[in-house]
């Protein structure tokens, strides 16, 4: 096994980390499996996972303009108009630059997309449900606690 020393001056074996034990990795492939199973289930309703992630941010009052979703997805604005283009042509969002400041363009949903967001909303519900049906609740909790201590680490300065 190939040893190497992180910033902090952790080596991976000082954590007990083999390369398929890795938390980056098992994160990163929970995360795809997670988004697999989405997009499987968002295309009964015409949409994709990436799209779903999108009205989900949308709906939930995360990000209220194209900005706020650049930088949530780490898109660039080119990607992100392109996504909020279809979505506006599906019906599901409207657009609308501020008045105050028309380089900032307001994201909401419309009549249609507030329709289909109990809907939508199921699919992750669904899908989170069975990749958690054997977990206690005290499991999860745990687990959510860890992932929120892992959200809050603030970012690593060059």
């Amino acid at each position: 096994m190939v040893t190497e020393t992180s910033r902090s001056g952790t080596r991976d074996t000082d954590i007990g980390v083999s390369a398929k034990d890795s938390v980056g990795r098992l994160l990163n492939e929970v995360a795809n499996r997670l988004l697999d199973d989405i997009d499987r289930q968002a295309r009964i309703d015409g949409i994709t996972a990436a799209q779903w992630r999108v009205l989900m941010r949308i709906a939930n009052g995360l990000d209220t303009t194209a900005a706020d979703l650049c930088r949530s997805f780490r898109y660039d604005s080119g990607s992100m108009t392109r996504m909020l283009d279809r979505l506006e042509a599906r019906g599901l969002i409207h657009r609308e630059r501020r008045t105050d400041d028309r380089r900032v363009v307001q994201v909401s949903l419309t009549e249609e997309g507030q329709a289909i967001y109990p809907r939508v909303k199921r699919i992750g519900v669904d899908v989170l449900g069975h990749y958690l049906q054997g977990f206690t609740p005290e499991e999860v909790g745990v687990l959510v606690d860890l992932l929120k201590r892992l959200a809050a680490v603030p970012p690593l300065s060059p």
